[in-house]
C-alpha cells in the first residue's frame, strides 16, 4: 500500500511488520521517531506481543538486546552517531556472540564539534566491529533493506545495521510502498534462534577464551560474513519474486555497461549522482554510477568484476580518515588490486554539507578528464582553512579552532583573541 511518510515512520512501519519481541532504545536525534512510533504502537497494543524496554543509555539498551536475543527473542534498536559509539563494547559481543539484533542508525557526523546532520562517521568508526552494514539509498530502500536484515540476520545468526541518511532520509516526506502483514510474514519466517539460553540447562557464553581458540573464533565470524556475500543477493532475488521490486543486494549499477567513468558512492547522494549522470551522459559523457549497499561485508569480487572495464573510479564519500582520506576508497583500490587504474576520492557532504549538483558535475567532469588529485574536498572553504592556519603559525594560544571557523564562514573575518 502506497503511503506518504516520513522516513522514520516509514522504518517504524516495517520493523513492526517484522514483529520483534524486544525492542530496547534510548532516543538520539535523528533517530528518534523510528523509536517514539514503535514505543506507541506497543503500548497501544498495534505491535504485540513485543515488550519495549526503557533503558538510561545506548549501551544499556544493547545490551540488554543482548541478553535478549540470546534468550530467543527477534530484537531491534535503533541509534546514531555518539549513541552509536556509546554503544561501541557491546557492538563486539553482540557480533562475538552472533546474536542476530537488527539495528537502523540514522546516519549523523561524529564530535566535537557537535553537528547533528548527516555523514557517514559514526558507521564508519565502527566498520569492523562483525556486523553487517546496509546502506539505504531512498525511504523505500529503507523499509526493504530492514526487512530483509531481519531474515539475513536470522539466516546467518549475525547483528545487522541497516545505515540510513540522517534527516536526508529519516526526516523526509515520500511516497513509500509499506507492504502488508501477510506478505511480510510469508517473506520473514518465524524466528527459530541458533542458539538459546535456558535456566534448566545453564550455560556460560562469551566467557573468558584463550589464545588456544580465540583466533578460530574470530576467523569463524570472518566466514559468516563470506555467507552473507552468497546470502545478501539472494535474499534479494527472493525479495524481488514476492515484493515485485527490485531492492537491495550487494550494490546497484546505473549506466554503466558502456561507461569509461564510474562513480561509486553509498547512501542518498546517489539520486543527485545518477540526475548529473544523465546530465552529462546527454552531452555525450560517457559515465555510469555504482550505488553499494553492502559495505560489510565488503564485495571485493563482484566490485571487480563491475568495475574493471571501465577506466576510472570517482568515489564521493561522506566520511574522512584524517591521515589517508577515504575509507570507501581504500577499500574500492584494496578490490581493484593489481588493475592499473586511477581512482579519484572524493570528500563531500560532512557534518551534512549540502552537495550542490553543480559542485557534483565539475568534479565529475574533472575526474573524466583525469584532472583531479587523488584526494578532493568538494566545496571546502579553502580561505577560511589559510586563515585559521596562519592564525595557528603566529600564535601560540591561537584558541579553539571549530569556533574561529564558524566566525570566520559566517562573518568572513576572523576574531582576534583574548588577551
Amino acid at each position: 500500500m502506497f503511503k506518504q511518510l516520513e522516513g522514520s515512520q516509514a522504518i517504524a512501519e516495517a520493523v513492526a511488520l517484522c514483529r520483534p519481541e524486544v525492542i530496547s532504545c534510548y532516543p538520539i536525534t535523528p533517530q528518534t521517531h523510528i523509536v517514539e512510533s514503535l514505543s506507541a504502537w506497543v503500548k497501544s497494543g498495534r505491535l504485540s506481543p513485543c515488550e519495549y524496554l526503557t533503558v538510561e543509555s545506548e549501551f544499556a539498551a544493547l545490551s540488554a538486546l543482548i541478553g535478549a536475543s540470546a534468550m530467543g527473542a527477534r530484537t531491534y534498536t535503533a541509534t546514531s552517531s555518539q549513541g552509536l559509539l556509546f554503544m561501541a563494547e557491546a557492538l563486539w559481543n553482540a557480533s562475538g556472540l552472533g546474536l542476530p539484533i537488527v539495528m537502523t542508525d540514522g546516519n549523523r557526523a561524529i564530535g566535537a564539534p557537535i553537528n547533528i546532520w548527516n555523514d557517514h562517521s559514526d558507521t564508519m568508526a565502527v566498520r569492523d566491529c562483525g556486523w553487517i552494514q546496509l546502506h539505504a539509498e531512498s525511504n523505500q530502500q529503507a523499509v526493504d533493506l530492514h526487512i530483509q536484515a531481519f531474515r539475513l540476520a536470522e539466516e546467518i545468526s549475525m547483528p545487522v545495521m541497516v545505515c540510513v541518511d540522517g534527516f536526508i532520509l529519516t526526516h523526509a516526506y515520500e511516497r513509500v510502498d509499506i507492504p502488508t502483514q501477510q506478505q511480510v510474514d510469508a517473506f520473514l519466517p518465524p524466528y527459530e534462534p541458533r542458539q538459546v539460553l535456558d535456566p534448566s540447562d545453564p550455560v556460560s557464553i562469551g566467557a573468558m577464551v584463550g589464545p588456544e581458540a580465540y583466533m578460530e573464533v574470530r576467523y569463524l565470524l570472518h566466514n559468516r560474513h563470506l555467507e552473507a556475500l552468497e546470502r545478501i543477493p539472494n535474499i534479494a532475488e527472493a525479495f524481488a519474486r514476492h515484493f515485485g521490486r527490485q531492492s537491495g543486494g550487494l550494490f546497484q549499477t546505473y549506466r554503466t555497461d558502456d561507461a569509461d567513468t564510474v562513480v561509486v558512492a553509498m547512501g542518498s547522494v546517489n539520486g543527485t549522482i545518477q540526475v548529473v549522470v544523465d546530465e552529462l551522459r546527454s552531452q555525450g559523457v560517457r559515465i555510469g554510477s555504482l550505488s553499494l549497499c553492502s559495505f560489510r561485508p565488503f564485495p571485493l569480487k563482484p566490485l571487480r568484476d563491475a568495475l574493471q572495464v571501465c577506466q576510472r573510479v570517482i568515489v564521493i564519500e561522506k566520511n574522512l580518515a584524517p591521515g589517508l582520506g577515504g575509507i570507501l576508497a581504500s577499500n574500492i583500490r584494496m578490490a581493484l588490486r593489481g588493475i592499473v587504474k586511477p581512482v579519484f576520492t572524493v570528500i563531500a557532504g560532512l557534518g551534512g554539507r549540502a552537495i550542490m549538483k553543480q559542485s557534483l558535475r565539475d568534479v565529475l567532469l574533472q575526474g573524466h578528464q583525469d584532472r583531479l588529485e587523488d584526494l578532493t574536498f568538494m566545496d571546502l572553504n579553502w580561505s577560511a582553512i589559510q586563515r585559521e592556519l596562519e592564525r595557528e603559525k603566529s600564535r601560540r594560544r591561537s584558541g579553539p579552532t571549530p569556533e574561529h571557523l564558524m566566525y570566520a564562514v559566517t562573518q568572513d573575518v576572523m576574531p582576534e583573541p583574548a588577551s
